[in-house]
């Protein structure tokens, strides 16, 4: 079965541990995810992240409520952390958070592997929309970072 793998870089103009950090609270998840999946964490904060550490939340897809649980896999600050799926609308879902500092500026570098459920109609559902729905979800991301951290040092861009 195909795998999709969604790439991103980002700079910030903030040093690697404050970046880390922030991304480190569970709670500042919501404040990077677009409203329109009216995203909410179920599992009681405050969240000590670590590896195990599982993370429930409700969010909905085009009107259709869904719940997702995550479970942190590797937790290296204030370099790296990836967290999969454990129970969610994917078959697989693995994203892997990396963080290099350079010049007292920070890069933030997210690959996902996912793969949808349903075989040839999963795949069907990647290419109509999925896909789509996947890039808007990152690129809506990538600005409310840059909201957050202020604009990427011009050298970076």
């Amino acid at each position: 079965m195909k795998f999709h793998t969604l790439r991103r870089k980002q700079w910030v103009r903030r040093p690697l541990a404050e970046v880390f950090e922030f991304f480190s609270d569970a709670q500042n998840l919501g404040k990077i995810t677009p409203p329109w999946l009216g995203f909410r964490i179920l599992t009681p904060t405050p969240i000590r992240i670590e590896v195990d550490t599982r993370i429930q939340y409700r969010l909905m897809w085009h009107g259709i409520p869904v719940r997702w649980t995550t479970k942190i896999r590797r937790w290296e600050p204030p370099f790296r952390f990836v967290d999969v799926q454990l129970a969610g609308p994917y078959r697989l879902w693995h994203h892997t958070h990396r963080f290099e500092s350079e010049d007292g500026a920070t890069r933030i570098i997210d690959i996902v592997r996912y793969q949808l459920p349903f075989g040839i109609v999963g795949r069907v559902m990647h290419f109509l929309k999925v896909g789509r729905d996947v890039e808007r979800i990152f690129d809506y991301r990538c600005q409310r970072i840059q909201d957050v951290f202020g604009p990427a040092p011009e050298e970076a861009k």
